[in-house]
């Protein structure tokens, strides 16, 4: 299958054809009528410095050439490198702002009531202690992505995340190192000691080898705010 060749391709094919010529040049310039019989000695002079001139011209014409290649293979260089700097930047923040579905290893900890119900508290810490452990992604019953601007409410009773409804029992799955979002979830006077201990749930916490994390969400659009001059 045919590539179409790029632009910074094609000037160095243009450079590389240049370079070529110029020393097709230098070769035909030299290569001259050497049968010098019957010249005068002013003449021969004259030959010589011009060939000597041309040459001189020639080797300065692919020294720039060579010169200009390089520069440009330099330049071709970093820009591809800043442009998959750019475009890994760009993949993380669509995740972290949860734009796209992600998946790799974590946990899921589900969260069921018995003898009352949990508090909006109780859940926040248990997200908060889980962003300090390395969350990088986390979902609520497969449905809910919780990202940076989220925020639970109480309604007739009922917790809501984003004005989606939770009920018991509560399933949290999560991205990140699982020993490390376990720990930080069970040292002692934790969420999860909490969550057992003063408010009578069940707590259980499973690391997984992959969590798949498919709910996504739109990014709003802004009413009021557009870039700085120059940004």
């Amino acid at each position: 299958m045919f590539v179409k060749p790029g632009r910074s391709q094609a000037v160095v094919g243009v450079l590389l054809a240049l370079l070529g010529f110029a020393a097709v040049a230098q070769v035909r310039n030299t290569q001259l009528d050497d049968t010098y019989e019957g010249r005068r000695e002013e003449e021969l002079i004259e030959i010589f410095n011009g060939v000597a001139g041309t040459s001189d011209r020639t080797r300065r014409e692919i020294a720039r050439l060579e010169q200009d290649r390089r520069e440009l293979l330099v330049d071709t260089s970093a820009r591809e490198a800043a442009v998959e700097q750019a475009e890994t930047r760009l993949r993380t923040l669509n995740m972290l702002a949860g734009l796209v579905p992600v998946t790799g290893p974590g946990l899921r900890v589900t969260i069921t009531e018995e003898a009352g119900r949990i508090t909006i508290d109780s859940l926040l810490d248990t997200i908060q202690e889980l962003r300090t452990a390395g969350a990088e992604a986390i979902e609520f019953d497969g449905r809910v992505r919780l990202v940076a601007s989220s925020s639970f409410s109480e309604v007739d009773g009922v917790i809501h995340l984003d004005g989606e409804p939770l009920r018991s029992p509560y399933v949290i799955e999560v991205i990140g190192e699982p020993h490390t979002l376990h720990t930080g979830l069970t040292f002692p006077s934790g969420p999860v000691a909490t969550l057992r201990g003063d408010q009578n749930a069940d707590v259980a916490i499973e690391e997984l080898d992959s969590v798949d994390i498919e709910s996504v969400r739109s990014l709003p659009r802004a009413e009021f705010a557009s870039p700085a001059e120059g940004q």
